[in-house]
């Protein structure tokens, strides 16, 4: 065996699958050390092997990532008072083997040569189970990894392996992760002891995994692939084809600037949707945008400006880097010390970056006024420029509507209408109402009820051009009291 530490990878657990060179390696040493002694191969090594196991790590330390710290600083040490140590891991040492992972690293440091004895994973057993070709976009992935997440790190249209399923517990915290892009009833399959005489695989809906009683050490799961192209990467796929050559003429000839409208369209009926709190238009409307989104990335990636992938790292890297409460560790105590960090650090970054921008610079001059006049207000609160409490915003509306009453021009009239809307927007942020969604909301309320009357108006036979104002008022009133 040759100097340093020799990883041997002991398959996927039938004897007849160690591969010839790791036999071979095994007959002939005296001594391995394994990271579990757990594993169905263990019972079938030559018999003049002494074995040693960490198994004892996994109780006497918290975390998985200390067993395998561990494991490796003890690999290191063994390795510095001896000429050769050799390391079994079941499976293939490059697939989910973290503490073969941290050992190429650590061992180049300790400049203490390391030979990898590759073996048949747990990937092949499970792919002949299931009659899959893993060259059909399937993902693999560790059990662990997906436990800790929110949503799953790979897309839905795509086949899923996931390894080291090994308890209950994980499966439950897997599942949890996994329904945030799957449907609760979305079919999938357990594998069983794959690469062992007792291998079986185990059909049931995705909400249901954790109760599965056979769940152990040789566990994994398969994920098929949703039935609809559903993933970010296809609806990418498809606006690349329309406006790659041979594919819709209208789509190719777009710009950045002839989509404005329809980027500013697609906006307004997602608001629409969310006002009318319709959440069947809101799945169509937030596809219409994002179609929109997708179109400006592919224009940008033509262009040689941009991609997609430019976009999402950047707004991934400014969310986190917003977020220090989140992801760094820094304690808040509420809503508004988050923003005031936010502030802080939008601030900061203007002056790392150099740009000669004020706190309200970046409001889109092409807002809904009433939505700019609240974003505007909203920033400047961040830096404490503020009422005291509740009374001084009252006091300003009363202020602003005598200064309309005293306006004596046209043009006065106008810049004291404009105060005192910017006033009634500030009394609004401090009851948590949108100004602009309200105003909305009674648009569409005026709407309803004047069409009311209309119909009210046409059932009596008369035209509302030739009513009384009480007459309306009365039909008026009629509606509010439904509800309307």
């Amino acid at each position: 065996m040759d100097n340093g530490i020799t990883v041997v990878g002991l398959g996927p657990g039938d004897a007849n699958l160690l591969t010839r060179e790791a036999w071979s390696l095994l007959s002939h040493a005296a001594e391995v050390y394994l990271r579990t002694g757990l594993h169905p191969v263990v019972k079938a090594l030559p018999s003049q092997l002494k074995i040693n196991t960490f198994d004892c790590l996994y109780d006497e330390l918290d975390s998985f990532e200390a067993v395998y710290a561990a494991i490796v600083d003890r690999l290191l040490e063994l390795a510095a008072h001896s000429d050769a140590v050799l390391y079994g891991v079941p499976g293939d040492p490059s697939v989910g083997e973290a503490t073969v992972a941290a050992l190429r690293s650590r061992a180049k440091e300790a400049e203490i040569p390391l030979r990898i004895v590759h073996g048949l994973s747990f990937c092949e057993p499970c792919l002949n189970l299931l009659g899959v070709d893993a060259l059909d976009g399937l993902f693999i992935a560790d059990a662990l990894e997906l436990a800790v997440r929110h949503h799953p790190m790979f897309p839905p249209d795509s086949p899923a392996l996931i390894g080291q399923l090994y308890d209950r517990m994980v499966a439950a915290d897997v599942k949890l992760t996994l329904m945030n892009q799957y449907p609760d009833e979305h079919g999938v399959y357990l594998l069983h002891e794959s690469g062992t005489s007792k291998a079986n695989l185990e059909a049931l809906p995705l909400h249901r995994i954790d109760q599965s009683k056979q769940i152990g050490s040789l566990t994994a799961l398969f994920i098929p692939a949703l039935e609809k192209s559903s993933a970010f990467e296809s609806f990418q796929e498809t606006v690349a084809r329309l406006r790659a050559p041979g594919g819709c003429p209208w789509d190719r000839e777009q710009t950045h600037l002839s989509l404005r409208p329809h980027l500013m369209e697609e906006a307004y009926e997602t608001l629409n949707a969310l006002d009318n709190e319709d959440m069947l238009s809101l799945e169509e409307e937030l596809g219409d945008l994002l179609l929109q989104i997708i179109l400006h990335a592919q224009i940008g990636t033509e262009a040689g400006t941009f991609t997609m992938a430019d976009v999402v790292a950047h707004v991934q890297e400014k969310i986190i880097r917003r977020h220090p409460h989140v992801f760094a560790g820094l304690d808040v105590d509420d809503v508004d010390e988050v923003l005031h960090n936010w502030e802080s650090i939008k601030t900061a970054e203007r002056k790392e970056n150099e740009q000669d921008k004020g706190l309200l610079d970046g409001v889109p001059l092409n807002f809904p006024a009433l939505s700019q006049a609240a974003e505007i207000q909203a920033r400047v609160v961040r830096v404490g420029f503020d009422w005291p409490n509740i009374g001084g915003v009252k006091a300003k509306i009363e202020e602003e509507l005598q200064e309309v009453h005293q306006a004596a021009t046209a043009a006065e009239q106008t810049g004291e209408i404009g105060d005192l809307l910017f006033a009634v927007v500030n009394y609004a942020r401090w009851l948590d109402v949108d100004p602009e969604a309200a105003l909305r909301e009674a648009n569409l309320r005026f709407r309803k009820r004047f069409r009311k009357i209309e119909r009210e108006a046409s059932k009596q036979g008369r035209v509302l051009s030739e009513m009384t104002l009480e007459e309306m008022d009365s039909l008026w009133e009629a509606a509010k009291s439904k509800g309307d």
